[in-house]
């Protein structure tokens, strides 16, 4: 089934994928995220993968494996959702990487709920955090958008673009949350 969700005057649908930017208020977990952020290029710092419905969403982070978790209103807001996260971002924007592909409506619908179904499946089986973010291939643990990046090939659409990343030898393999934002189509909030 697809879901939709009001995400601070934006349209998720399932399988959209909501891009942060590590750090928010003041205080030291806020400083620590901010930190962190800064070792990643680009603005974009995480990716979370929507699934519905309501505001269920999933991915790989802080808590050291794949989670399910839930946005509560139409705002992002990191104090609410720390305790099932355990992470302090901001709300970047949206990317849609469906939009513009020519699809049928129903061979749309068939991608979105193959890609939840792809996320919200790691999460059951609670799969760890990979820390080896060279290796984008394995389906044994995941980085953030190493699982969007893996979800979306199971429909044939390939988010390493290398698209906004400036070229850094040997890391060819990583997916990187900046390259997906930049890559696709997308959408900031008001």
């Amino acid at each position: 089934m697809i879901y939709e969700y009001d995400l601070e005057h934006m349209k998720l649908r399932t399988g959209d994928l909501i891009c942060t930017s590590d750090g928010g208020g003041p205080g030291l977990k806020g400083q620590f995220w901010r930190l962190l952020g800064k070792m990643i290029p680009g603005d974009v710092d995480h990716i979370v993968i929507y699934t519905g419905p309501e505001g269920r969403c999933v991915e790989a982070g802080a808590k050291g494996r794949v989670i399910t978790f839930n946005i509560s209103g139409d705002k992002w807001d990191y104090n609410a959702m720390y305790g099932e996260r355990g992470i302090v971002d901001r709300l970047y924007g949206i990317v849609r990487p469906l939009q513009g592909k020519g699809l049928s409506p129903a061979a749309e619908s068939q991608a979105r709920e193959t890609i939840a179904n792809y996320c919200l499946e790691q999460a059951t089986k609670g799969k760890p955090y990979n820390l080896n973010f060279l290796d984008s291939a394995t389906d044994a643990a995941f980085y953030c958008s190493q699982l969007a990046y893996k979800a979306y090939l199971t429909v044939g659409i390939n988010l390493n673009t290398d698209v906004g990343i400036s070229d850094i030898p040997g890391t060819k393999n990583i997916i990187f949350p900046q390259e997906i934002w930049s890559g696709f189509q997308n959408e900031r909030p008001l």
